[in-house]
């Protein structure tokens, strides 16, 4: 079986949670103080805020910015459902808008038209590794005085223009096992905003910025030094990692057939967390069950977008988002990370090819 993912754990990350055991300093300690620091210059930011996932890292930024009841945030609906979930626990209210059909991420050419009194903030996703189109999105923050909180998630290392994501904004990001780095669980923030970092910071210590004295509501969203531990040594082979996702992809794009492979935007580095292929007419769900009996894993991100999802559709979400809608009916991710060997890629390629010239 072809995994549609698979970390890559090796002898660096299992020594570096060792000597955190024996050290007994377990809870963010030292390790993650070490993680944040190397985190931010690969970013090119001044700070790095480490937490407990990338959904809290998108948590405590919101909160951080002030946004809150009555706040509306523009966002994208194609994406995994964190990304709307985090402005709904600060009491705001997402705004979807629709999406590129080439690139998957929100479309800037629209966004402006969702802008209102109450609009706070932009939260473009850089969905799939793929950077969204950051300069008119910057633009249309700075006209109107707007927040761009990105997720970047899925995006560690890829760029735009030459400038690496979560360096626009303030940036979030995530190491959950499928991601192109991993510590296990966990997130981070970048920022250049000294006053966002250090609200960050007190944020997920329970309201601290001296212990035990609590200066306002706080979670517990720390990220403990076992995970850090990991995180730091993943880190080192991040773009070790990231330059066999690229050469992975584009083996996989010179050599399919009979689907629509991801494109590349001109300025833009696209580091391949998925490489997502559309099969329309229909033919998506056939594909996927016919590599499945080949032994290839697949996956669907995502199915239903999120202003089609059951609770948004309770909160009365009703309205129409023809690309996003579109996309969720034809893609498909195939298997493109680092641990894939010259004869996975070839079977990959020679099933799909095969499966949709039948199908």
């Amino acid at each position: 079986m072809i995994p549609i993912a698979k970390p890559l754990i090796g002898e660096e990350e299992k020594r570096a949670v060792l000597e955190v055991l024996e050290s007994g300093m377990l809870a963010q300690g030292p390790r993650v103080q070490t993680f944040e620091e190397a985190f931010a210059p690969y970013c090119g930011v001044k700070y790095a805020i480490a937490t407990s996932s990338g959904t809290t890292a998108l948590h405590i930024t919101l909160l951080a910015h002030g946004i809150g009841p009555g706040d509306e945030v523009i966002t994208t609906p194609f994406t995994f459902i964190a990304s709307a979930n985090s402005i709904l626990y600060v009491g705001a209210r997402p705004i979807f808008v629709d999406i590129d059909y080439a690139t998957f991420n929100i479309r800037p050419d629209q966004i402006e038209a969702a802008i209102t009194p109450r609009t706070r903030a932009i939260m473009p996703v850089h969905l799939f590794g793929l950077p969204a189109d950051m300069q008119p999105i910057m633009e249309i923050a700075e006209r109107y005085g707007l927040i761009v909180i990105e997720d970047a998630c899925q995006a560690h290392g890829a760029e735009y223009n030459g400038k690496r994501v979560g360096s626009f904004g303030t940036g979030c990001f995530s190491f959950y096992p499928t991601k192109n780095i991993t510590s296990g669980e966990g997130g981070m923030i970048t920022t250049n905003d000294e006053y966002i970092a250090e609200k960050c910071r007190t944020i997920r210590q329970h309201g601290m910025r001296r212990r035990y004295y609590h200066d306002e509501l706080g979670f517990n969203f720390r990220m403990t030094d076992v995970h850090a531990a990991i995180g730091l040594s993943q880190l080192a082979k991040l773009e070790q990692f990231n330059a066999r996702r690229i050469a992975n992809a584009r083996y996989l794009s010179e050599h399919l057939k009979g689907v629509v492979t991801p494109i590349v935007p001109e300025g833009r580095r696209h580091v391949f967390h998925q490489y997502t292929i559309r099969i329309p007419d229909g033919r998506r769900d056939m594909v996927m069950e016919a590599l499945k009996e080949r032994g290839i894993g697949t996956a669907v991100f995502y199915p239903v977008p999120t202003h089609q999802q059951k609770f948004y559709r309770d909160l009365g979400y009703d309205q129409t988002l023809p690309e996003a809608e579109k996309a969720a009916q034809e893609v498909l991710s195939l298997p493109v990370h680092p641990g894939l060997s010259s004869t996975d890629l070839k079977m990959i390629v020679e099933a799909i090819n095969e499966v949709c010239a039948r199908v």
